[in-house]
């Protein structure tokens, strides 16, 4: 195994053309252990811990540039306020010395259906930074994954930044485990109530061969609230919608039997996850616009 240390990201990303199946290694929370496990192993790896420009963040407008390498515990402390979600998401990550290394970038180009950042990402909507030396594009978050630990990146491309909308409303992260810390996902459920759009967006994780949407769930939420007047009146939402909306999540699912959980289990579990997010959020949202109110 040959071991590739670029310096900057110019030289990485020449590496990584001239050598396609060389696996990228910042933090090695996911790489190492596969390597330890002798799941995996590559003819080269390519350490990526000399670019410093991938462990910066960056806010301008509306949007947040996240660096591949940013590590969790950076989010949490630094951008709770702009990314709630993910950094509720990240403070589920295994334990605080792999927050200190692993990276959202890395969990992106895993593409485990149960990496703990993936259901924030989705309901946020953010975009992947993937660039060769043929150039950069931005990847839609909904068209990342593409199978089990498949992603869209090319065999040339290597992933620079994220790019996601600051917070405009409440959002959630809730994550079922066999315990508290140091634990793979049974099943994990992010959900973004986004005002400006009025629209609500879910993600769900290790639940189906990809982290995916709940976009039959999406699109019923997103007709109830508006039909029942709800972003204007701010009531409180009835019972029989939190209920069909958790049915639809975890009608969303496609999970397996496993060593963590139960098909049945995961599919149960969404579903309570789904409802106390959604629960959790409004009321969080409903607090906001009572105050809002009440300055003007």
């Amino acid at each position: 195994m040959d071991f590739l240390r670029p310096a900057s990201w110019e030289e990485a990303l020449a590496a990584k053309a001239e050598h396609p199946t060389a696996v990228p290694i910042a933090g090695g929370t996911d790489v190492m252990v596969e390597i330890n496990f002798d799941h995996r192993r590559p003819e080269y790896l390519l350490d990526l811990n000399r670019i410093g420009e991938l462990s910066e963040w960056e806010a301008g407008g509306d949007t947040v540039r996240l660096g591949a390498s940013v590590p969790y515990t950076r989010i949490m402390e630094q951008l709770r306020r702009e990314l709630p979600g993910l950094a509720l998401a990240s403070h589920t990550v295994a334990s605080p010395q792999i927050r200190n290394r692993g990276g959202v970038g890395g969990n992106l180009g895993t593409a485990s259906p149960a990496g703990d950042a993936h259901p924030a990402l989705l309901a946020a909507g953010a975009e992947v930074e993937a660039e060769s030396v043929r150039g950069s594009r931005l990847i839609p978050i909904d068209d990342f994954y593409t199978g089990v630990k498949r992603n869209a990146l090319a065999p040339d491309e290597l992933i620079r930044a994220v790019h996601i909308k600051k917070a405009d409303g409440p959002q959630q992260y809730s994550k079922v485990g066999t315990r508290n810390a140091m634990v793979i996902a049974v099943c994990a459920f992010g959900l973004a109530l986004h005002p400006e759009t009025r629209t609500v967006r879910t993600g769900i994780g290790s639940a189906a061969p990809t982290p995916v949407r709940a976009r039959t769930a999406e699109e019923f939420l997103n007709a109830a609230l508006e039909e029942g007047g709800f972003w204007d009146n701010g009531k409180i939402i009835t019972p029989s919608v939190a209920k069909q909306f958790a049915a639809l999540c975890s009608a969303a699912c496609n999970p397996i039997d496993d060593v963590r959980g139960t098909a049945s289990y995961r599919r149960h579990a969404v579903g309570v996850m789904a409802r106390r997010t959604l629960t959790w959020t409004w009321e969080s949202y409903r607090g906001t616009a009572a105050r809002t109110e009440g300055v003007a």
